[in-house]
């Protein structure tokens, strides 16, 4: 305990874990921001972009509904 690197008050686990956790967060509401920005400018009506955000989205949606699943195993 004497010897861990300690960066902005955490250690470089915690920091670590923290900061995945808030990138990959950004990078999926840019993805969003992507995926509404493609609907708006193929003119894809409510229903087209209905469809564009779960076909699009299913990859991101898996990601985070592992990191719910583990939590509430108790995995993490």
């Amino acid at each position: 305990m004497g010897n861990e690197v300690v960066m902005f008050g955490l250690t470089l686990e915690e920091f670590e874990s923290l900061a995945l956790k808030v990138g990959f967060t950004v990078l999926i509401l840019y993805m969003l921001f992507i995926i509404g920005n493609l609907a708006k400018e193929s003119k894809a009506g409510k229903y087209g972009a209905m469809w564009m955000f779960i076909g699009l989205g299913l990859g991101f949606v898996g990601f985070v509904s592992k990191a719910l699943i583990q939590k509430l195993m108790g995995i993490e």
